[in-house]
């Protein structure tokens, strides 16, 4: 008996978006097995499928992948996110931005965070990613339809154009699994040196660790938040012994709802 699809756009997405997932997982896990670590897209633990990750409150994180060592202890972690349109990109940009940081503080093993994004996305989600030390590997929705234009499929149109939605989803539909699985391939092939250079350049052990920065947080009973950046350790250091710490809570130079936006120097 034939599936019934009520969504024929959001049905190819969804089948675009799971081959160019396995054909990362299949990419990360070659790298992982030649360089005697483990990528793990599913639970580790038996029985368990979803692989969830915490943060220190107990929150879980159902993450899209890891990369681990041989202790199980996470390296790396990844996001596979494909989107046709810019209006969902937003929603899913923060979770990444909510999930990662929360988990990075839980696991001090953990070195970086990559996701890979195909399709549309605005440059203030992406901007907002890399602002939490995200690393951004991006797949353009043209690219994509270049891809199944080769396969005989046309992937150009509109939200609401069910009758082409249709008949894409027929072409796609028509493709063998090799074909399918091809087209995961081509989509990745566009983002593979890169991303394969950025995961051994992270696990290298050979970089000496230097302290890149140091954050001090400071909370009042109240529920106030004043957070300190300095670039070494001595910085952080003279500022506690300068300070009066009762008087960090002062809030005269705090930010008011009329002043512009900060800027991010990693936006474009």
């Amino acid at each position: 008996m034939a599936e019934k699809i009520s969504h024929y756009g959001s049905a190819i997405g969804e089948a675009i978006g799971a081959e160019m997932q396995d054909a990362l997982n299949e990419l990360m896990v070659d790298l992982a097995d030649k360089h005697g670590y483990h990528f793990l897209s599913t639970s580790p633990i038996q029985g368990k499928k979803r692989l969830l990750m915490f943060d220190n409150f107990g929150n879980d994180y159902n993450v899209d992948a890891v990369l681990v060592n041989q202790q199980i202890q996470p390296l790396i972690l990844f996001e596979w996110k494909y989107i046709r349109y810019k209006k969902h990109n937003r929603d899913k940009a923060s979770w990444v931005c909510s999930a990662h940081p929360a988990i990075r503080r839980h696991y001090a093993s953990i070195r970086s965070s990559i996701a890979v994004l195909a399709g549309s996305w605005s440059s203030s989600s992406m901007a907002m990613m890399k602002s939490n030390h995200i690393n951004i590997f991006l797949i353009p929705f043209d690219r994509v339809c270049e891809i199944l234009d080769e396969f005989g499929v046309d992937f150009r149109w509109g939200e609401k154009d069910r009758q082409k939605s249709a008949i894409a989803w027929k072409a796609f539909s028509a493709l063998s699994n090799s074909k399918k699985a091809q087209i995961g391939v081509e989509m990745v092939n566009t983002i593979k040196d890169d991303l394969t250079n950025l995961v051994l350049s992270i696990l290298d052990d050979a970089t000496e660790r230097e302290i890149e920065a140091v954050t001090l947080e400071f909370r009042s009973n109240l529920g106030e938040v004043s957070e300190y950046k300095f670039d070494n350790i001595d910085g952080a250091l003279n500022f506690l012994n300068a300070n009066e710490l009762k008087d960090i809570f002062i809030v005269g130079d705090s930010p008011t709802l009329l002043d512009p936006r900060p800027a991010f120097d990693g936006e474009e």
